[in-house]
């Protein structure tokens, strides 16, 4: 049973109070990106659904096809009315989907789907087992950030033109306040894995998690299993031998960026018991690569592969992680919440590796 204690406060400012305040100054922190970012929000419609450029430069088409003529270029973080996904011509490696913008079409695996809902803000951060704080998720398509306690050593962060957090991403807030020109800020505390960095960031782009929509799924059922083809790079989820979910993933990559055949990113097959679970994680090693607040993950193996949501992509289906099981966010959230063990949000971190025989739901990768 939770306490009271364990609910967040349903009172907060209203979007339209939110709006009331300036963001031509900060005070001390830095004014530059947060007026860039009230700049660049301000033209996203509320509620819109956007794409987010997240591998680099992309070519906008005529046509659903990597021949067709281009009538313009974006960057990293450019975000595009997301019209619909339609499929079109294969640029000669997997998917031929491709997401019509206003402007033409552009390759989806390329293209992160995100949405622009701004948030209320909190009058003021639970407090539960005697700890200070939150877990919210971005609901924008992405915030910029501000380091509380210079300079930053997150490598990921370190060398980005523009510090950010994107959509989906779930983070630990353990502060806010109001800047000195009535701008209300979060400040953002990576629990797991952390470099201990500590940021700043607008409060209107972070949604709080509530107990409520992290109960777990089918507890009921002690028969769960997942099972994840890398041939077909799927994940099926199993109740009693009966299939309730599927989605498409992205296993371990078969080919390095010179397209030559690879054996040290695939994703290991076998049985592997789920041993521990976080609600959000700073990944950083040679299994997983450099990634800030990776959220929904779920370790099978001591070397670091785990079942996670990913929003550096929106290639599933394809192969092209470095041995984890890449998954959509809303995938990986329902993942998260219906295998074993189940993870209180507070603190947000279990772990049963110590548990002989294993508990954990099993994980069976195949061919």
């Amino acid at each position: 049973m939770m306490g009271k204690d364990m609910e967040l406060p349903e009172r907060g400012l209203t979007r339209r109070q939110f709006l009331k305040f300036s963001v031509a100054a900060m005070g001390t922190l830095a004014m530059t990106p947060w007026k860039y970012w009230s700049q660049i929000a301000s033209g996203w419609e509320e509620n819109g659904k956007y794409g987010r450029v997240c591998l680099g430069k992309v070519n906008i088409r005529v046509k659903p096809d990597p021949n067709a003529a281009t009538t313009k270029e974006i960057y990293d973080d450019a975000v595009v009315v997301w019209l619909r996904e339609v499929v079109g011509n294969s640029p000669g490696y997997g998917s031929r989907r491709w997401v019509e913008t206003p402007d033409g079409y552009i390759y989806s695996p390329r293209l992160q789907p995100v949405y622009n809902r701004p948030n209320k803000v909190v009058d003021e951060l639970p407090v539960v087992n005697g700890e200070r704080g939150m877990w919210a998720e971005v609901t924008v398509p992405y915030v910029d950030i501000i380091i509380a306690n210079p300079p930053i050593r997150t490598p990921s962060l370190k060398n980005a033109q523009y510090p950010r957090l994107y959509y989906s991403q779930v983070v630990w807030i353990d502060d806010l306040k109001i800047g000195s020109t009535g701008t209300p800020l979060y400040r953002i505390n990576q629990k797991y894995g952390t470099y201990g960095d500590i940021f700043w960031a607008s409060a209107e782009a972070f949604r709080p998690i509530t107990v409520e929509e992290m109960k777990p799924l089918s507890e009921e059922v002690e028969n769960k299993k997942i099972v994840v083809n890398v041939t077909r790079q799927t994940l099926s989820c199993y109740e009693d031998g009966r299939e309730v979910y599927f989605a498409r993933v992205s296993t371990g990559a078969k080919f390095d960026a010179y397209g030559n055949a690879v054996d040290k990113w695939s994703t290991p097959l076998g049985p592997h018991p789920i041993y521990r679970k976080l609600m959000s994680l700073h990944m950083s090693g040679q299994t997983t690569g450099d990634y800030t607040a990776v959220p929904w993950t779920c370790f099978i193996t001591g070397e670091g592969v785990a079942v996670h949501s990913t929003y550096w992509h929106n290639d599933f289906g394809i192969p092209r992680s470095h041995g984890c099981i890449n998954v959509a966010p809303d995938d990986a959230k329902w993942v998260f919440r219906w295998s074993y063990p189940y993870v209180p949000v507070y603190p947000g971190e279990l772990d049963v590796s110590k548990e002989w025989p294993p508990v954990g739901t099993v994980v069976e990768v195949v061919e």
